[in-house]
């Protein structure tokens, strides 16, 4: 999937991911797409959690080998 900024969140466990993607997510510019790879499993309720509470739009996930892939439109 086409993304502007990627967020490398592997090894970290909550709430580290979030925070981060909080501080990305204010990098950007409203339309881009955040690419975020995590290995915490709680980023499945978290990530989509974090984009509903913030009205921005979680385009898609994935779950690759214990890899856990977001991508996070910014509104």
């Amino acid at each position: 999937m086409d993304h502007q900024h990627d967020l490398n969140a592997e090894g970290l466990y909550c709430p580290e991911p979030v925070m981060m993607l909080h501080s990305k997510v204010a990098e950007m510019q409203v339309g881009e797409v955040l690419r975020v790879t995590a290995t915490d499993p709680s980023t499945r309720r978290d990530i989509p959690k974090f984009c509903q509470m913030l009205g921005h739009t979680l385009v898609n996930s994935c779950e690759e080998e214990s890899m856990f892939i977001y991508w996070i439109q910014k509104s």
